[in-house]
């Protein structure tokens, strides 16, 4: 019998601490292709800090995370950026650059260290920006952007990296609500094509409309992990959220709203 091949992506006995606080205890969990996650919490619950150690930015207080069995932290860097992707949540412009520059960002784990771009890899930098809406801005400098557009062309630049797994901080950060349903649609259709997205999220309601599983971060070591019709519930959510939640009929599906004052957890 052949054995079964390793997950896409995967972490095991996952141990998150900052400053002697303990935010995620014994995670476990895998993301195969064509799975969204979505990572919901408070604020400080450790959301952003579990996507930096799912990354390998900061080392775990315990545990490992595996990019197709294989140790994240014995990989080399440029392998790693060629298969895995994060967007974080507040990105930094110091020099000038223009919007294709910067989008371009995202082929240089592709590119050997004496290459140039190529005509293909300036083709899906192109179309990166074209899928964000920033195609007429390809030659404008970015620090004359908006802070809506600027995280349209992060985005942009995460998926001119192509990668297989993209891990996501807040992504609709800054964005208008119609920015946020086309860019959490952008991130399912590429689920849909085969990528694993892993991405932490402050509305519970893009949750239910495109993660296929929800992971439920307490920020005391607790967490959840189901499928997202299971998993979201009016008890979960209003302990997760320290607030009542309920929930509302929407069509074929139910919505949540904050419904009252803060309750103990």
């Amino acid at each position: 019998m052949s054995a079964t091949p390793p997950a896409l992506f995967s972490c095991r006995n996952l141990r998150v601490d900052v400053s002697g606080r303990t935010l995620v205890e014994a995670l476990e969990f895998e993301v195969e292709h064509g799975e969204l996650l979505a990572v919901l919490g408070q604020n400080g619950a450790g959301k952003s800090l579990t996507l930096h150690t799912l990354a390998g930015l900061r080392p775990a207080t315990s545990g490992k995370v595996f990019v197709g069995g294989t140790d994240l932290s014995t990989g080399g860097r440029q392998q790693i950026a060629r298969q895995l992707a994060l967007l974080p949540q507040h990105v930094d412009d110091i020099f000038p650059a223009t919007v294709l520059d910067t989008a371009m960002i995202g082929r240089h784990p592709h590119i050997g260290r004496f290459q140039w771009e190529s005509a293909r890899d300036f083709a899906i930098g192109r179309a990166a920006l074209a899928a964000v809406d920033l195609a007429g801005l390809a030659r404008r400098d970015v620090l004359t952007l908006s802070g809506g557009e600027r995280r349209r062309l992060a985005i942009a630049q995460v998926l001119t990296q192509q990668p297989d797994i993209y891990l996501l901080d807040e992504p609709t950060n800054h964005l208008d609500p119609q920015h946020q349903l086309d860019a959490l649609r952008l991130f399912r259709e590429r689920a849909d094509d085969g990528a694993a997205v892993i991405a932490s999220l402050h509305d519970v309601n893009l949750a239910v409309r495109y993660a296929d599983r929800c992971l439920l971060l307490y920020g005391d070591g607790r967490w959840d992990l189901g499928a997202t019709d299971e998993v979201l519930d009016e008890q979960r959510l209003s302990r997760l959220y320290s607030t009542p939640m309920e929930s509302v009929a929407w069509r074929s599906t139910r919505l949540f709203i904050a419904s009252g004052s803060p309750q103990a957890t």
